[in-house]
């Protein structure tokens, strides 16, 4: 007779067997999802041109798609880099052309679609303005750096006080945009966005203005 207990107890060696290979599933956007390798909860992202989404990554698979990287043209990292362009404005009536109800807007190119598209924040998320976006080359006529930004990943984000008509105008990375949409949409109340969400937003701001080397 055989003295190992699990040799008489088939049962006992698969729930060995399990209990030896399980391992904690990491919660989502805990790991890079092209490699599985664990990120930290700052870390960087891909946008994915074929789906128009982006993906959390570690910093190995974020430099293999860098525009210096061996990655191809499915993926794009999502650059680093915030500027302040102190002279750029758009006048009151460029903002009331474009028919955003809200004072903050962010517009990028889409290389896809070849144009710019706007979009601003909302109680559903990231909301688009389907209007012609001719104001953009008019600007990039009288404001050359605006033609810098690198498409699919980079954008133009505005805030405008509607009182005042004072602009703040910031070259930031796409993500920060989702971010920053993403944060208003879960404390939006009302039809301004309550005082949480400006609150939320100024704070936003006063990062990016922290952060942002003027141009």
């Amino acid at each position: 007779m055989t003295s190992d207990p699990l040799a008489a107890d088939p049962l006992a060696v698969v729930r060995r067997i399990r209990e030896s290979s399980a391992r904690p599933q990491p919660a989502p956007g805990e790991v890079c999802e092209l490699c599985a390798e664990p990120v930290p909860d700052a870390h960087n992202h891909l946008v994915d041109l074929e789906r128009r989404s982006l993906l959390c990554v570690c910093r190995g698979c974020f430099l293999l798609f860098t525009p210096d990287g061996a990655g191809g043209g499915h993926y794009r990292a999502v650059p680093e880099r915030y500027l302040a362009f102190a002279d750029l404005r758009f006048a009151p009536a460029q903002w009331e052309a474009l028919q955003i109800p809200v004072s903050v807007a962010f517009f990028f190119v889409n290389s896809e679609l070849g144009h710019v598209a706007a979009f601003y924040p909302s109680p559903a998320g990231a909301t688009e303005s389907l209007l012609p976006l001719d104001l953009w080359d008019d600007l990039v006529l009288e404001h050359p750096e605006l033609g810098e930004l690198q498409p699919d990943v980079e954008a133009l984000l505005v805030r405008v006080d509607r009182t005042s008509g004072e602009t703040e105008c910031f070259l930031v990375p796409i993500d920060a945009c989702y971010e920053l949409v993403g944060h208003l949409r879960m404390l939006w109340r009302g039809f301004d966005g309550g005082r949480e969400a400006h609150a939320a937003l100024d704070a936003f701001f006063d990062t990016v203005r922290a952060r942002a080397r003027v141009r």
